[in-house]
């Protein structure tokens, strides 16, 4: 028979290990809720990414892929832009105090009409500087030396084309680039332009509607009949009907 010393010795033992037994299937049940929890508050490396997308770095510059394609740093230079670049333009634009001017390489008169005429006529659809003012004031210099008719004439079954598209062009400006040239080009060859005119007017009559160049086209029209003679209003007549003749 135990002693009650022995009894007493063998309560508490029993006692310590069901607390340590407690404790150790207690902090079993913990740690997978903790890592649960964990799982909870912060994504795992493969998680998907959250919906908001977070905003770009100043780092990001810098990498290739995050750069636009069709941005219009990555866009590469127009036609006219690489000739302008490479030299192929004997004129560059020099800044003045009260306006801009250009300075030619050598005398305009000395300078072949074939291919750089047709070369500045494709730059009035430029939209940027300084393109936009080299090929405007570069086209009328050069149809303003002496025998620029004879050498211009040969040129118009290509230069029709370029300048019809400066006029279809959406660009207010570039479209009045086109205008001017056209008045320009028409004062040069006179009635050796009516050929070509039917394939210039459409674009007129269509901007014709246009509040804000309704008097430009109307005097430009004008123009085109004042210097390609009497043949020219039927061509203009046939395009717009509405066109009052200046001999009217």
């Amino acid at each position: 028979m135990e002693s009650p010393f022995s009894t007493l010795c063998h309560l508490l033992l029993c006692q310590y290990i069901g607390i340590n037994v407690l404790r150790m299937s207690s902090g079993i049940q913990i740690k997978p809720k903790t890592a649960i929890q964990k799982s909870k508050t912060s994504p795992l490396p493969c998680s998907p990414e959250p919906a908001t997308k977070p905003q770009p770095k100043p780092s990001d510059k810098l990498n290739p892929k995050t750069i636009d394609p069709f941005g219009a740093h990555s866009r590469p230079p127009s036609a006219f832009a690489a000739i302008y670049a490479k030299g192929g333009i004997p004129c560059r634009l020099v800044h003045g105090s009260v306006k801009h001017r250009l300075q030619w390489e050598c005398l305009p008169e000395t300078v072949p009409f074939d291919p750089l005429l047709v070369t500045l006529a494709e730059g009035l659809r430029e939209t940027k500087h300084p393109y936009t003012f080299v090929s405007k004031e570069g086209f009328k210099e050069l149809l303003m030396v002496e025998g620029a008719a004879e050498k211009a004439i040969p040129l118009l079954p290509r230069l029709v084309p370029v300048l019809k598209a400066a006029l279809a062009h959406l660009d207010d400006e570039v479209f009045g680039r086109g205008l001017d040239a056209l008045v320009q080009l028409s004062a040069v060859v006179g009635p050796s332009l009516n050929d070509h005119l039917k394939h210039l007017l459409t674009n007129l009559s269509r901007r014709l509607m246009d509040k804000k160049f309704r008097e430009k086209i109307t005097v430009a029209l004008q123009k085109l009949e004042q210097y390609g003679g009497k043949a020219t209003v039927a061509i203009i007549k046939s395009k717009i009907p509405t066109y009052c003749s200046i001999s009217s």
